[in-house]
């Protein structure tokens, strides 16, 4: 099949999805985002995106065809790109040559409509978009936790963000929050527990908490200076993490999959 074709670095279509990559003001106002890579935007397709264009070189229908299949089958327009317009759209050093131009998932929603329906992961000024792409991928593999963007995180919807995730921003329930009072009073009011993670050893280890009864969320913090003291001051508890050795705290990434970790097992136990 033949699709329409883009030369031109000036095409006002390509512009339109580079910028996308570009700036997060710009995903935010359109409602949209761009997906780079094969198997991103296969899995995108096949997690119900709405994905409203597609591109891909030559070179990528021929080598990732089978990423490919799912996409064009549901996309709303087809592009078939040059080198130079593939460069334009990249976040990459060297692109696979496919991309697609996605609609705001669904899933990315404020809290008017939460319910609770199992554990949540509260995450506050995220900074860095592979520590929270990562986050995510962890969130979904063990247990499809419910996260709250809390104050000033990164773009979930960013280039790196995306890859990180390897697709779980497409399938998690997440949630933009400015207000942690706001927050922190709806958790309350729904009878969760919340467990703001410190590297303090006077904090309750993880391992002492019970999640096997009740509802449960846990804060993780900005990662050099962690939870704010008004985010802090607003949880059940605070907890941290035994370590012995001379470290004497974990990345944001690697202690919010210990965390997480003790929640599905304390779950699972109950």
């Amino acid at each position: 099949m033949e699709y329409p074709s883009i030369t031109s670095r000036r095409s006002p279509v390509a512009k339109a999805a580079a910028a996308l990559s570009a700036s997060a003001k710009e995903r935010r106002e359109r409602r949209q985002f761009l997906c780079e890579g094969a198997r991103l935007c296969r899995d995108a397709a096949l997690s119900d995106m709405e994905i409203e264009a597609c591109f891909f070189t030559a070179q990528a229908r021929e080598t990732y065809s089978h990423y490919l299949e799912p996409v064009l089958q549901v996309c709303g327009q087809a592009y078939e790109i040059s080198q130079p317009v593939a460069q334009l759209l990249s976040d990459t050093r060297s692109p696979q040559g496919v991309f697609c131009q996605c609609q705001w998932p669904g899933t990315l929603e404020g809290l008017a409509g939460f319910a609770p329906q199992g554990p949540c992961l509260v995450l506050e000024n995220i900074q860095d978009p592979g520590n929270l792409g990562t986050i995510l991928r962890t969130a979904e593999a063990l247990g499809r936790f419910r996260v709250f963007l809390l104050g000033d995180c990164c773009d979930p919807l960013s280039p790196k963000a995306l890859r990180a995730s390897m697709g779980a921003v497409f399938r998690l329930a997440l949630s933009w929050e400015p207000s942690a009072q706001r927050l922190m009073k709806l958790l309350e009011g729904y009878g969760y527990k919340t467990h703001g993670a410190v590297p303090d050893k006077g904090a309750v280890p993880v391992t002492a908490v019970d999640f096997s009864q009740g509802l449960h969320g846990v804060l993780i913090g900005n990662e050099g200076s962690g939870l704010t003291e008004e985010t802090l001051g607003l949880c059940t508890d605070r907890v941290t993490i035994p370590m012995g050795g001379r470290a004497e705290s974990l990345n944001a990434a690697a202690a919010t999959t210990i965390l997480l970790w003790q929640m599905a097992k304390g779950g699972e136990e109950g």
